[in-house]
């Protein structure tokens, strides 16, 4: 989709259409999450700084954006992708994986699909998408960057070289700012300096990992569309408009998450074995994105569970150990050891009171109900609801429609 969250609001309010506009928080420590058309002429993008955004289009529109709006509308447009094919992969609210292999008979070649998918698109939602066609998936994606905005672009098999060769190799994927300075270092400036190499050369660049990069380079992507993936992990976190501190805010951040995670880890039929607090250091050491220090700090659970006050206690236990001896300014809480059990299968831990955990479990069912009747801000444990400093595009596993 074209500046998803930008269009959408463009479309709803005639007033913002042909103006810059940019959807997040607009605090100091906001970040852009869509831009539209007229704010990227300003060189404005999504995951820039809100403050760098203002600076640079002095006149822009910010708009702090509505998730749930933006979450109804990918909705149905993914129902408009299945209409074509059920092998749909979608890598976030606004941009998907589509295998039309063998829909030949009901829609024509694979061009000719992309135009009437682009079609009953705009004809749903008055929306733009670009379409990438491509045999591998690393190509289309990078031939529906290339198409934006509103175009269809496809590369047919034997013409795979020649559009990959003369990119930068940041558009391989995995290649970040880090390998490519070594591809840099070593000689490598495009793709096609990369394919053209001698796989030794690349594995003295970027190790092992670097012959992966060399079959991408050479259009020799082999994965497959998924259209459903094992979820390995869920979390929830935020960035704070001030640097924090204070125990008791931190303590009510994690419970937010905590419940958050656990909810959508019941919704799916999910418990998870291992938590994980994620803090970012308010101290910058390093210019950049990635001048703050990051610290994890992980736990496994002596039972899989999908209780937030479980995940919460943990939580709290983990931030004991990172010892902070500074302010944050993000906390996140997660869960990974995803393991799919239905609520018959509770395991009791011998250390819970007689009938605590049928307890909780029935408190966390009630909840649950009434979030769905109500919304979700309807009832939170905790005396605050995390502030976020943008949007995500993000698919949110277990989150249920409101």
């Amino acid at each position: 989709m074209d500046a998803f969250y930008a269009s959408i609001e463009q479309r709803d309010r005639p007033a913002l259409r042909g103006r810059p506009v940019m959807v997040g928080g607009d605090g100091h420590r906001g970040v852009v999450a869509a831009a539209s058309y007229e704010a990227r002429r300003f060189g404005v993008h999504s995951a820039m700084p809100s403050v760098e955004a203002r600076r640079l289009c002095p006149d822009g529109i910010f708009v702090r954006g509505d998730m749930k709006r933006y979450a109804r509308e990918s909705r149905a447009i993914f129902e408009v992708f299945r209409r074509f094919t059920p092998k749909v992969q979608g890598l976030s609210l606004d941009e998907a994986f589509l295998d039309v292999s063998g829909t030949e008979r009901l829609f024509g070649p694979a061009a000719e699909l992309g135009h009437r998918l682009r079609a009953e698109v705009r004809e749903t939602t008055q929306l733009a998408v670009s379409v990438g066609i491509a045999p591998v998936k690393m190509v289309a994606k990078i031939a529906s960057d290339v198409a934006k905005p509103d175009g269809l672009i496809e590369v047919l098999d034997d013409r795979v070289r020649e559009f990959l060769d003369p990119l930068p190799v940041s558009r391989l994927w995995g290649v970040g700012p880090v390998a490519q300075a070594r591809l840099a270092a070593a000689g490598f400036e495009t793709v096609g300096d990369v394919a053209r190499s001698d796989d030794g050369l690349i594995e003295a660049a970027l190790g092992e990992w670097g012959l992966g990069v060399a079959h991408l380079a050479r259009g020799e992507d082999v994965s497959d569309v998924e259209p459903y993936r094992e979820p390995v992990s869920y979390s929830e976190e935020n960035t704070f408009s001030q640097d924090v501190s204070d125990r008791r805010t931190l303590e009510s951040t994690v419970i937010a998450h905590a419940e958050s995670v656990a909810r959508r880890l019941r919704n799916d039929e999910l418990r998870a074995r291992t938590v994980v607090l994620k803090l970012k250091l308010a101290r910058r050491r390093a210019p950049g994105p990635r001048g703050y220090p990051l610290l994890t700090r992980r736990t496994t659970l002596d039972t899989p569970t999908d209780d937030g006050d479980v995940i919460s206690r943990a939580g709290f236990a983990l931030l004991d150990r990172a010892a902070l001896s500074e302010p944050i300014r993000l906390l996140g809480v997660g869960v990974t050891g995803i393991l799919r059990a239905p609520h018959s299968a509770q395991q009791l831990s011998m250390f819970d009171r007689p009938g605590g955990v049928e307890r909780r479990s029935k408190l966390n069912r009630a909840l649950d109900e009434l979030r769905d009747r109500f919304g979700s801000s309807a009832i939170l444990r905790g005396n605050l609801e995390p502030e976020r400093a943008g949007l995500s595009l993000q698919i949110k596993r277990g989150e249920r429609e409101e």
